[in-house]
């Protein structure tokens, strides 16, 4: 079974609440087994015209896993909070073998 990846792509609008998410997004990532691949390091665009806010990207065991931690109530708890400090988009995308 192949790994899969979250890439988030979030536009940080109230910096001080979104301290909380990463709290709880943390303590979620934990109770899950979840790799932090990328976690809001610099980006520079190579090509094309999309200007990335914060990106993030996250390691799963596999697609279900991923689908899994994102329906778990610690991560529930974490999006409720993320959702007046931040905005943006979750993408799962399994890897290859």
């Amino acid at each position: 079974m192949p790994k899969a990846y979250v890439i988030c792509d979030i536009d940080v609008i109230d910096p001080e609440a979104y301290e909380e998410y990463r709290r709880l997004s943390s303590l979620a990532a934990a109770a899950h087994d979840v790799r932090f691949i990328v976690r809001g390091g610099a980006t520079e665009v190579l090509e094309g015209d999309r200007v990335p806010n914060r990106t993030v990207v996250l390691e799963f065991a596999s697609a279900d896993a991923a689908r899994a931690w994102f329906h778990s109530p610690e991560y529930t708890a974490a999006r409720e909070a993320r959702k007046d400090a931040a905005r943006g988009s979750f993408i799962l995308v399994e890897g290859t073998d």
